[in-house]
């Protein structure tokens, strides 16, 4: 009997008997500046991923290389998400361009909007591979025209911050962030449009970019209370 009380003591303690649900973790992880790039930092990315492709124009991973880092910093899309985008989820010919991410997280579509200087972009990467012969209609592929896997896309992007003498720590990822970082301020501070571009199912997760531009941050504390 004492051993059958002790038990009912214990879950009634854990709320199992009440009914209770354990309570959900709070959300708590956010970003610092470990996780996305500042404007400097892209700069010296993009610099040295343009002047690696225009060395080497006959060559298919320089090409890549640069239009997978531009793809993250212009739309924001996961590494999945990226490996499994196709030449026909690209529309290029409205107004306002845009691709279709057609299985995102959770197997949620959704539209991401981007410029039309991305666009252009676009065009000039889908021109480089039809001159090397690529024929498949996976947008990253190896020379063979198969499709590339997250952990080579990732290898990649390594290849890419020894290139441009950024630090290892980063990963492929960070272009997510720094995507949603700046998308955030350049929208004046429009949680739900970054919400929406990014496929985030809460806005809490879209809150933690709003703490990241620490310039804001510290133009505001110093200014308080000055006339």
């Amino acid at each position: 009997m004492k051993n059958i009380f002790f038990k009912k003591f214990i879950k009634l303690m854990k709320g199992e008997l009440s009914g209770e649900k354990r309570s959900k973790k709070r959300f708590s992880w956010s970003i610092n500046e470990s996780k996305y790039l500042d404007i400097k930092k892209v700069k010296k990315l993009r610099f040295a991923l343009i002047k690696a492709r225009a060395s080497a124009p006959d060559k298919l991973i320089t090409a890549r290389n640069w239009f997978m880092v531009e793809l993250g910093l212009s739309t924001g899309l996961r590494v999945e998400e990226m490996t499994n985008l196709m030449v026909s989820d690209l529309n290029l010919n409205d107004r306002q361009p845009s691709l279709m991410v057609k299985q995102g997280k959770g197997n949620k579509p959704r539209t991401v909007y981007f410029s039309e200087s991305f666009k252009n972009e676009c065009l000039l990467y889908l021109s480089r591979r039809n001159k090397l012969g690529i024929k498949s209609d996976y947008l990253f592929t190896n020379t063979a025209g198969r499709q590339l896997t997250k952990r080579a896309l990732q290898k990649s992007f390594k290849k890419c911050l020894r290139l441009s003498g950024l630090e290892s720590h980063y990963s492929i990822h960070c272009l997510r962030h720094t995507y949603g970082s700046y998308l955030y301020k350049s929208s004046n501070h429009n949680l739900r449009l970054v919400q929406e571009q990014l496929g985030h199912s809460s806005i809490r997760t879209t809150q933690i970019y709003a703490g990241v531009m620490n310039d804001d941050v510290r133009k505001a504390v110093k200014n308080l209370y000055m006339d």
